[in-house]
């Protein structure tokens, strides 16, 4: 169980024709696909695509402070549930909630929301809730307070990104990640760290700067159809909301830690990387059974380091590449950097598909008995997961599938945004090379990972 919290679920495959046909196929469909592009699109569209309002009825209850205010009430109540939980429940990955309802409702679950009805985590923000509510009442009973300190412009998304990087290396380094009493620990940190931060700078430049899933989950929901632009609901074309510059200082290091954690999960599942930690465990559990735990947190947190930084060196060297090709003068990762994103969830699709939807059956079960007590407040104790919700190969063939379209949404963006920069479709191509070969070393990259999990 504690494995199945920490990867997605890999299996045997008997696929109808050779593995090595894969990686060639998804190479010359993302070669096709740039060709495509350098023939057909000409113009920047995407970058001038503009939102199209939606009804203002909609928008009124979409937007509006009941529902807002409501879905702030729930969040915050299920917060305070699963930090009981861990804190005071049954110390059971199986029977307590925290461990799937943190590592699969929430971190996982909630991408395709984002993706498919925009960015819904302000309103179902615990932490935000909880300040707006205190800063409602403290407002009806003394003067408007005002943060202590400005936030400065230089840090940008840095804080959210070591919070980022934290909470991946307790999900995957950790070895004893799923715990529930070491999730009580994380919850109590990160809370009193994200109330801190708004305490300091204030409620929205902490969301915006400094809380990692509020960033995370932002940057996942610029691929959402959906949009707010002057108040309002809003429609966008796909992928628009990702053809702009970002030039916010740590954005390239947080894209590189959503993609270079997902890929690390998938390098961390192979056979090497495990028979790796079964000789370190091995060869000091008996004697020390501290420092075994310490040195695997060690050897893992070293391999997750590395992921991030070849994903940020790859994309750094591509866009190099790209300027060099445009004889341009300054960096352009600004430019490319939200190329990545429709990447980061091709990779959570690809990696965590099979958690999702098979850990988070256990969801029906583990309402009705969430301290694992024996309850069964919903008569729903006795649900019983279904395991073959998918075959094998149906599963590899969405991972196959959603790794190849990611990628190709990538040089699409990537493409446009080369179009609008350099002026021409014939310069905007030749630039672009360098981030064909990235994509095509980040697709295979994410096959074998997934094929030798």
């Amino acid at each position: 169980m504690s494995s199945l919290l920490a990867h997605g679920i890999g299996a045997v495959r008997d696929l109808p024709v050779p593995m090595w046909l894969f990686y060639y196929g998804s190479g010359i469909a993302l070669i096709v696909s740039f060709a495509a592009l350098g023939a057909l699109w000409r113009k920047p569209v995407l970058e001038r695509a503009e939102p199209r309002p939606a009804g203002a009825a909609l928008s009124r209850v979409v937007l509006g402070p009941e529902l807002r205010v409501l879905l702030g009430a729930v969040s915050l109540g299920l917060l305070a549930l699963v930090f009981a939980a861990a804190l005071l429940g049954r110390e059971s990955i199986a029977t307590n909630i925290a461990p799937t309802f943190v590592y699969v409702i929430f971190w996982v679950g909630l991408v395709p929301v984002v993706v498919l009805f925009g960015n819904v985590w302000p309103a179902l923000n615990p932490w935000n809730a909880a300040a707006r509510a205190v800063g409602w009442v403290a407002s009806r009973v003394a003067p408007p307070w005002r943060p202590p300190a400005r936030y400065p412009e230089r840090p940008g998304r840095w804080p959210a990104a070591v919070l980022l990087l934290a909470f991946v290396t307790l999900e995957l380094a950790y070895p004893d990640s799923a715990a529930p009493r070491t999730l009580a620990l994380a919850i109590a940190l990160y809370t009193w760290i994200t109330w801190l931060g708004m305490a300091v700078f204030g409620r929205e430049q902490w969301l915006r700067h400094g809380e990692a899933f509020s960033v995370y989950f932002g940057l996942l929901s610029l691929l959402s159809p959906f949009t707010v632009r002057d108040g309002r609901l809003a429609l966008r074309v796909p992928l628009s909301g990702i053809a702009r510059r970002d030039a916010t200082p740590g954005t390239v290091a947080f894209v590189a830690i959503m993609l270079g954690s997902v890929a690390f999960d998938g390098l961390s599942s192979t056979r090497p990387w495990q028979e790796r930690l079964f000789s370190i465990e091995a060869a000091l559990a008996l004697d020390n059974p501290g420092l075994a735990d310490l040195a695997l947190m060690g050897f893992n947190l070293l391999g997750l380091l590395g992921s991030v930084a070849l994903v940020a060196l790859i994309f750094l060297v591509a866009v190099e590449g790209a300027r060099l090709a445009a004889k341009g003068e300054g960096h352009l990762a600004d430019e490319f950097v939200l190329s990545l994103v429709p990447i980061a969830l091709a990779y959570a699709i690809a990696h965590y598909l099979t958690l999702l939807l098979i850990q988070g059956q256990a969801i029906w079960r583990l309402i009705s008995d969430p301290f694992g007590y024996g309850w069964n407040l919903f008569g729903t104790a006795g649900y019983e997961i279904d395991l073959e919700v998918l075959s094998p190969n149906a599963i590899w063939y969405l991972q196959v599938g959603a790794l190849v379209l990611g990628h190709v949404a990538a040089l699409v963006v990537a493409h446009d945004r080369a179009v609008a920069l350099f002026g021409s479709a014939a310069a905007a191509l030749r630039t672009q090379y360098a981030m064909l070969v990235l994509m095509i070393a980040y697709t295979v990259g994410g096959l074998w990972s997934l094929s030798t999990a």
